[in-house]
């Protein structure tokens, strides 16, 4: 199932990169730390963070293309504080030489054959754009744990069980950071490929929201509020109830289009129904 959303990726994804616009930062302050967003603005739509603490940083899913790293590490130069700890959870990206944290079994599963071969047609079709891939050594940190770093606790917990074995990450006590940001708009076929993730989904977020979280990041589209998880828990019941009632996959398609009319995304729900109707 999952090597089947990511190799639809690899086709979707057969475009040659042109010139991109550089991306933006935004800043979340949240008491004790700042989060810092980084909207990649790439062709996957990748944010990276940086959480500050008092005295040093802990940055996050660092970007996959040159530009972006060289625009990422000179706005971590910038804020004049060491940097901690070095995360990549979802996403290996430009870490260079330097030592990383990963979830427990994450490393291995970047080297195999679904990520890693992910990774390697990535590079034939975009070359030079992209960065080196990370030579540093990594860590693992087993789930159910809670690490402290730049003064800040990071807690490991197993995300959505349809998703890569990554970690949904609660920082701080205020911030949750997981694979996909929730937002009100319909749902990638590469984030929700088959009928039992829309389950994995649901659970998650919901999980999310019992976290006790303020801000929700992901490694795709960035940051968002408690109203943008809420809205995404009750898209996905409707979308299983919408999956069940209708028996043809364009049945569905017209079902979520008179559900949600105008949502964003709406472009995408054929290839949804493709994988939830296989």
């Amino acid at each position: 199932m999952m090597r089947k959303a990511l190799f639809i990726l690899l086709n979707i994804l057969t475009i040659t990169v042109m010139a991109q616009t550089k991306g933006r930062f935004e800043v979340h302050d949240l008491g004790n730390f700042k989060l810092h967003v980084y909207y990649t603005n790439d062709v996957m739509a990748d944010a990276s963070y940086i959480v500050e603490g008092k005295d040093s940083l802990v940055t996050m899913e660092h970007p996959l293309f040159k530009d972006n790293v060289a625009e990422f590490d000179s706005y971590i130069n910038k804020l004049g504080k060491p940097v901690e700890k070095i995360i990549s959870d979802y996403h290996v990206g430009g870490t260079g030489s330097h030592d990383q944290i990963m979830a427990e079994g994450m490393d291995t599963f970047s080297k195999g054959p679904v990520y890693g071969g992910m990774m390697k047609h990535f590079e034939e079709m975009w070359g030079d754009s992209m960065t080196e891939m990370p030579t540093g050594v990594v860590t693992e940190v087993p789930f159910g744990t809670t690490q402290t770093w730049a003064g800040m606790t990071f807690e490991f917990r197993c995300g959505a069980t349809s998703d890569f074995p990554a970690a949904s990450i609660l920082i701080g006590g205020k911030a949750y950071y997981t694979h996909w940001t929730p937002a009100k708009a319909h749902v990638s076929h590469l984030q929700v490929s088959s009928p039992a993730a829309i389950d994995a989904e649901i659970a998650e977020a919901e999980n999310s929201l019992a976290s006790g979280a303020t801000l929700f990041a992901g490694g795709h589209g960035g940051a968002a509020t408690r109203d943008a998880v809420e809205f995404k828990i009750a898209y996905l019941k409707k979308m299983k109830d919408l999956l069940e009632e209708n028996k043809t996959a364009q049945a569905f398609v017209d079902a979520m289009k008179e559900a949600y009319p105008g949502l964003p995304g709406e472009s995408g729900l054929e290839e949804l129904s493709k994988a939830l109707y296989k």
